[in-house]
């Protein structure tokens, strides 16, 4: 397997690229509470052109993370959460395992110290 191969194997590699833009974000959290016109997203952002926001829009969709569809002279986008999903399920759920098995085993081993142990620990830090 190339090194390219192996860096696009999950199919994510458009949408880390799409999520890395501040602007990007931005429209996303613009489109989270409901479907907006292109006119409304550019109204939004008067920064920007409107060609600006057509080029972060056209990364969105190639990242999937946009639907569009016309409604007569309008273009209506939509999110489509799916591929964040599919990073966190890539990439957030393994290491969530990890650190909630490594604080159950943390609050284990302090159950099971003995109670007086506990009050000298404390002690010990208020005096430093």
């Amino acid at each position: 397997m190339t090194k390219n191969a192996t860096r696009s194997a999950d199919g994510l590699d458009r949408v880390w690229k799409a999520l890395s833009d501040t602007t990007r974000r931005a429209i996303l959290d613009f489109l989270r509470d409901r479907p907006r016109t292109t006119t409304e997203i550019v109204e939004s952002f008067p920064h920007l052109t409107r060609f600006g926001v057509m080029k972060h829009l056209d990364v969105l969709r190639e990242a999937q993370l946009v639907h569009t569809r016309e409604v007569g002279r309008q273009r209506v986008n939509s999110l489509n959460a799916l591929p964040i999903r599919q990073i966190y399920e890539r990439w957030v759920s393994p290491f969530q395992e990890l650190w909630s098995s490594q604080l159950l085993r943390l609050k284990e081993a302090v159950e099971e110290e003995p109670s007086d142990k506990k009050i000298v620990t404390v002690q010990k830090r208020k005096k430093d």
